[in-house]
């Protein structure tokens, strides 16, 4: 029988980890509250149902949506004043479904976020003392998922996202005082997808894991080359000190036994260079 992997939010990763999951011979269902998504969804062969979820509740145009296997979460934190509070709020309404349909396998999308910026290499179990409202949301909201009794859920820290359509020339573009020296924490949207489908084939469940590219240019490294090929001008760097962290990922790279197609986002940029050349 095939399993059902049900993706709530099919936005940029969770579209990308979809057609992943199709290819793989799972059955997928996405959620999304956009008419067009809907319609792209379908057509691919994705089973897309309207869900939202606000501090107050949760709809879904019905059901079927939180029968599965498998649930994904990738609902990031908005960018709104309160979401310490609000994003909680919205987690427990998901917990409601998964409880109550007794889902008994959970993957949340966290992010690196959780981490406060202490100069030093950070490793899962470091997290806390984060000054960022979105690390402390998630951190919220991890602790009620990994609490759900009679529920496996592990945790997947994602570092900033590169690839699809995301330009990383753009990320600093027009921007002027930028740390020069400061080591980058970023991940390739190939290696995300492919991170998600080995801990659903190898039962990866009740973990905590940082995903990052093992390798850490420094912003004037990464950025620099990431203008050249895309032909427009870098942010300014300056020599400055700043509170950096490294984020550490050999867990998951030794209990998936995982190699990274990006070892670094550097690699990434020469393979765009490479692949400008030819055309």
């Amino acid at each position: 029988m095939k399993t059902t992997i049900s993706i709530l939010g099919c936005g940029w990763l969770g579209t990308a980890l979809g057609y992943k999951l199709l290819k793989n011979d799972y059955i997928v269902k996405g959620s999304t509250k956009s008419y067009d998504k809907h319609i792209r969804l379908e057509t691919s062969g994705i089973q897309t149902y309207f869900l939202t979820v606000t501090k107050d509740d949760l709809k879904v145009d019905y059901g079927n949506f939180f029968n599965t296997d498998v649930l994904v979460i990738t609902l990031p934190p908005a960018r709104i004043d309160d979401i310490e509070d609000v994003f909680p709020q919205q987690i427990q309404h998901i917990i409601d479904y998964v409880t109550s349909l007794k889902i008994k396998k959970v993957l949340f999308i966290s992010s690196t976020s959780v981490y406060e910026s202490t100069n030093s290499i950070v490793r899962e179990g470091d997290e806390g003392n984060t000054d960022k409202a979105s690390g402390k949301a998630l951190l919220k909201a991890e602790k009620l998922l990994q609490n759900i009794k009679d529920v496996d859920c592990t945790v997947l820290r994602f570092g900033g996202l590169i690839g699809g359509k995301r330009n990383p020339a753009s990320f600093l573009k027009g921007k002027s005082d930028v740390a020069s020296t400061i080591p980058i924490n970023l991940i390739h949207l190939d290696d995300c997808v492919d991170i998600i489908l080995q801990i659903i084939k190898k039962d990866a469940w009740g973990e905590t894991y940082n995903a990052c590219s093992p390798g850490h240019p420094t912003k004037l490294e990464f950025y620099t080359l990431a203008a050249e090929i895309s032909d427009v001008p870098p942010p300014k760097f300056v020599h400055k000190s700043q509170d950096f962290k490294i984020v550490n990922s050999d867990k998951l790279i030794q209990d998936l036994d995982y190699k990274f197609i990006y070892h670094s986002p550097i690699d990434y940029l020469k393979s765009l260079e490479e692949w400008s050349y030819n055309i």
